[in-house]
């Protein structure tokens, strides 16, 4: 694909077979010393340029760029830090391997350990993280590395071999523990690093062990969680590494621990509660090296050496473009890849539709990295359906939109100490590039063609499945279409995708998410996908953890579904249609049953709004914004002690008469109608304008996660009345629950409406019974089902298994 390039380098082989395959790709592409590989050696090449009068002239020339990777000459580079932190120079990485046998959910006895925290006045350090930023700073500047200079050891000197302490690291990539404390001989209490900038968001853990000994039972207990609820508490375990076992039986991450306990600290320090993760493992080996994490993990250079691989592949880079959308604050770059095969005509490019996939806003939820690449191995194949789905769409991909907090370790924030995914309203360039390039690549993309369809994968920590959050609005031409997708997902994945689940709410809080904003720039199917960090509660998966393959496989589903979706024999669709009218009754007497009304509403229950009825996202991960991101703090403060100076500051009194005078009379006439409107109060008269008891529009209207605070809210009389234990009669239950708002006519809303769906509780919760599930009725269809050829596999990508 590249010509030959003139280099002068030694040939050498490495004993890691991976790093050997990236130093050779460095020396055949003449990469600097920073580009991929740290520790690889200074390339250069020298070659003979010419000038306008073609004379020749001995230069240096840049690398030739990867496919257009960049939109300058750049070469790819490796991950930047912020200063401040230390990495270490080893290279982390590990086998992607599906375990053999299901694992299942750990099933708690109710004598599961509560250990009592002691900390490091009891104990002592054996790991601390001091090259952290501290509380109240702000991202400055990045490089290469990290900070400079020596890297520090911070773990403890073992004093001898039969001496058995545990050696703990997580300055690399995604690693995130800030100090480990002995309190036993195999007893540690851990403490997870905040994001950067942050004081806030534990959840996502990330770390190294060495020194390890195969007969004992270690006890680890995280201590600075911050999540009151987590699917620790039904079941889910920690993951676990070994690199002997990688090394030797070719076993990668898996299911670990017993005595797994979730639950609230009780030093009680007068700050913001803390929450435990406690469990017990025996490791495999002596003198091993392993590794824990929350999740999967997937890397910022795991995603660029995937990449490497579709630039370097001849047919996947006929149809697959990648460019960079943005840098990000640290200087990394976020990539973005167009996917579609070449039009014959301009006609055919021009009738394109498109669709919006990205993933990692969130950097702790690694999840929605295996299902981006599950869509990307499907959809970059010679499959008959990828070749097909190439051919009707145009899909723009931002595979990782948080580059900066993948590679720090942060579980929710960008280096602005903010979450990114609250943030799609904003102007602030400069704080959030990423987000900012993003919505303007699909505004542009909306003038050019239709966007059919938006989701956005991210990771769920307190409920089971696999699921999504759509939107919804009040325009009967489109009813329920923008339920269709997801129950289409369900019946295509039932045994991983519950449309139980499935939430279509826009509440005020999530109105700077990226769902709620692409939907009001006029994308009907805009969604957020939501992949638990555990495991399925459905079919023959329920009660086991998912695997990587279980999350690509949904990459698979979204682009079946997508066809299904498309199909023009509109039997599986109006179907869909059918089957969600139904849930919707179902809903509708449900919410009756509530108020005590037994009602028959006929024909005319499509004409209830929605929004009445819907339950709030009670249980998802949800965050507030906290206004300005870190770095504008300090400029904040400014300005703030700039207008409290200003207030101080008297106003100076009118220099002439003239103006004394204007000024008095102005005072006297404001007096005179303030005396006038509270002598009218008095006299009894009320205002003439009259509100009107009916619901806010479904774009404004906050609702909690309690059924209570959803209904809507009668006059006081009211409910002195139900007080009172007054029944309502049906015309008054109707007005009250169910008002059907005309008049109300959102003005930025795209075209669609959805239904309501059943509402699981904020944990894991179990599905309905097998038969009040929803899965195709093949006789009701009036075409089969379209057949599908066998799958040829390109030899560098997955052997599929999925359908």
């Amino acid at each position: 694909m590249f010509p030959a390039l003139e280099t002068d380098i030694k040939q050498e082989t490495r004993s890691d077979p991976y790093e050997d395959f990236m130093y050779r790709h460095l020396q055949y592409y003449g990469y600097y010393k920073d580009s991929f590989v740290l520790s690889s050696p200074l390339l250069k090449r020298k070659q003979l340029l010419h000038d306008e009068f073609g004379e020749a002239n001995p230069c240096l020339r840049e690398p030739r760029d990867l496919f257009a990777f960049f939109s300058g000459s750049e070469p790819l580079q490796a991950p930047r830090w912020p200063i401040e932190c230390e990495v270490i120079k080893e290279n982390i990485h590990h086998i992607d391997r599906v375990p053999p046998q299901p694992e299942y959910f750990y099933q708690p006895t109710g004598n599961e350990k509560v250990p009592e925290i002691v900390g490091e006045e009891k104990g002592t350090v054996v790991y601390q993280l001091d090259s952290v930023p501290a509380k109240g700073s702000y991202f400055t500047s990045a490089r290469v590395g990290g900070k400079r200079g020596i890297i520090k050891e911070l773990a403890v000197t073992l004093q001898g071999p039969e001496d058995n302490t545990l050696l703990f690291e997580s300055r690399f990539e995604s690693g995130n523990l800030q100090k480990a404390v002995r309190v036993d001989t195999y007893e540690y209490e851990l403490t997870l690093r905040t994001d950067l900038y942050t004081n806030k968001h534990t959840q996502w853990f990330y770390f190294r062990v060495q020194n390890t000994r195969k007969d004992a039972t270690y006890r680890f207990t995280i201590v600075n969680l911050l999540k009151p609820k987590s699917l620790y508490a039904v079941g889910m375990k920690p993951l676990m590494y070994s690199q002997l076992d990688a090394k030797t039986r070719n076993i990668g991450w898996r299911r670990e621990g017993s005595e797994i306990r979730y639950y609230k600290n009780n030093t009680d320090d007068g700050q913001q509660p803390f929450y435990c993760l406690t469990w017990t493992i025996q490791f495999p080996h002596d003198q091993d090296t392993c590794f824990f994490a929350h999740f999967y993990p997937y890397t910022y250079t795991d995603l660029q050496y995937y990449l490497l691989s579709v630039a370097n592949n001849p047919l996947q880079s006929q149809f697959c473009k990648l460019r960079t959308l943005c840098r990000s604050l640290a200087g990394n770059t976020v990539y973005l890849l167009t996917i579609t095969n070449p039009s014959r005509t301009p006609q055919e490019a021009a009738a394109k539709k498109a669709v919006v996939l990205s993933a990692r806003a969130h950097p702790g939820e690694s999840n929605g990295s295996w299902v981006m690449k599950g869509f990307l191995d499907f959809i970059l194949s010679n499959s008959p359906d990828a070749e097909l789905l190439r051919d009707i769409f145009v899909f723009k991909v931002v595979p990782m939109l948080n580059p900066d907090g993948v590679i720090v370790g942060n579980y929710r924030c960008s280096l602005a100490g903010r979450d990114l995914n609250r943030h799609y309203k904003t102007i602030l360039k400069e704080s959030f590039p990423c987000i900012w390039y993003t919505k303007n690549m699909i505004k542009r993309l909306l003038e050019e063609r239709e966007v059919l369809l938006y989701c956005d994968f991210h990771g769920h920590s307190r409920k089971n499945n696999i699921f999504l959050y759509g939107c919804n609005n009040s325009d009967r031409k489109y009813w329920l279409h923008e339920r269709v997708f997801p129950l289409m997902l369900s019946k295509n994945a039932p045994e991983k995708f519950s449309f139980h689940s499935c939430n279509f709410k826009v509440q005020k809080s999530k109105e700077g998410t990226g769902r709620v904003v692409m939907w009001r720039m006029g994308i009907l199917n805009s969604y957020t996908m939501e992949s638990t960090f555990g495991g399925s509660t459905l079919g023959n998966k329920r009660d086991t953890h998912f695997t990587t393959e279980d999350l690509k496989s949904l990459g698979y589903h979204v682009c079946d579904t997508l066809l299904d979706f498309c199909d023009p024999d509109r039997a599986k669709f109006m179907q869909c249609l059918a089957e969600l009218k139904e849930l919707l009754q179902q809903e509708i007497h449900k919410k009756f049953n509530e108020l005590g009304q037994d009602m028959d509403l006929g024909e005319s229950w499509n004409d209830i709004s929605l929004s009445d009825i819907e339950s709030s996202t009670s249980g998802s991960d949800s965050s507030l914004s906290d206004g300005l991101p870190a770095h504008l703090l300090n400029i904040a403060d400014e300005l703030n002690q700039k207008k409290k100076m200003d207030k101080k500051k008297k106003k100076k009194p009118p220099q002439t008469r003239k103006q004394r005078n204007e000024q008095y009379q102005k005072n006297n006439l404001v007096r005179e109608l303030k005396s006038t409107e509270d002598a009218l109060e008095r006299a009894g008269f009320a205002s003439t304008v009259q509100k009107r008891s009916t619901f806010p529009k479904n774009a404004d209207h906050t609702s909690s996660s309690t059924i209570q605070n959803e209904k809507p809210r009668p006059s006081e009389s009211r409910l002195r009345g139900r007080d009172k234990g007054l029944s309502l009669d049906a015309s008054e239950a109707t007005a009250l629950v169910l008002t059907k708002n005309k008049e109300k006519v959102q003005r930025e809303k795209p075209r669609h409406t959805a239904a309501c769906s059943p509402k699981t509780s904020t944990d894991t919760g179990r599905e309905p019974a097998p038969d009040a599930t929803p899965r195709w009725l093949q006789n009701r269809l009036l075409a089969p089902r379209r057949r599908r050829a066998t799958m040829v596999v390109y030899p560098s990508l997955h052997v599929y298994t999925y359908p």
